[in-house]
């Protein structure tokens, strides 16, 4: 019986995608690859063509980029998957996770938009644009519980992709 591990979607089961795995023994996270070449654009490179062109600045234009793992994970209805940044990754390439931190819900697994794609949000920070290599390392997920208030009334199921908890 299948407890909590990763999958490959379908869209990119012909394209050589790895499971995540821990690099060590005592590592909590999976390392998570990126599914395809793709470059993050500087943020500040962005806003100041932006101005030398005379035109406003749009809040598009510092919009983040999701990079596709090609991963899609499973667990139980009482865990969750949190994605995070390598710790290298800002110092040494100015790349930020733009939510945060990542969360990703049992349900979210083979959900009918994208059936639970996982993807990474980064923004960067730098001057440079930042190119990202299929098979790079780009961030970590690490399965934990969690727990439920007292009167926790939540019954709506989840009918879409990313983003879509708050749609009814």
């Amino acid at each position: 019986m299948k407890k909590r591990g990763f999958e490959v979607t379908k869209a990119y089961q012909d394209k050589a995608i790895n499971l995540p795995q821990r690099a060590t023994k005592n590592a909590a996270g999976y390392d998570f690859e990126a599914a395809e070449d793709i470059v993050i654009p500087a943020v500040w490179k962005q806003i100041i063509q932006h101005f030398t062109k005379g035109s406003e600045v749009s809040e598009k234009i510092v919009k983040p980029v999701l990079v596709s793992t090609g991963i899609k994970a499973y667990m139980g209805s009482d865990e969750y998957l949190q994605l995070a940044n390598r710790s290298s990754n800002p110092l040494k390439r100015f790349l930020t996770l733009s939510n945060g931190v990542g969360v990703i819900d049992s349900d979210y697994y083979n959900n009918p938009d994208n059936e639970g794609h996982i993807m990474f949000q980064f923004s960067n920070f730098g001057l440079t644009d930042v190119q990202i290599k299929k098979g790079e390392r780009i961030g970590q997920g690490i399965f934990l519980p969690f727990l439920k208030a007292d009167n926790d009334a939540a019954e709506a199921e989840r009918t879409g992709g990313f983003g879509s908890s708050d749609k009814k």
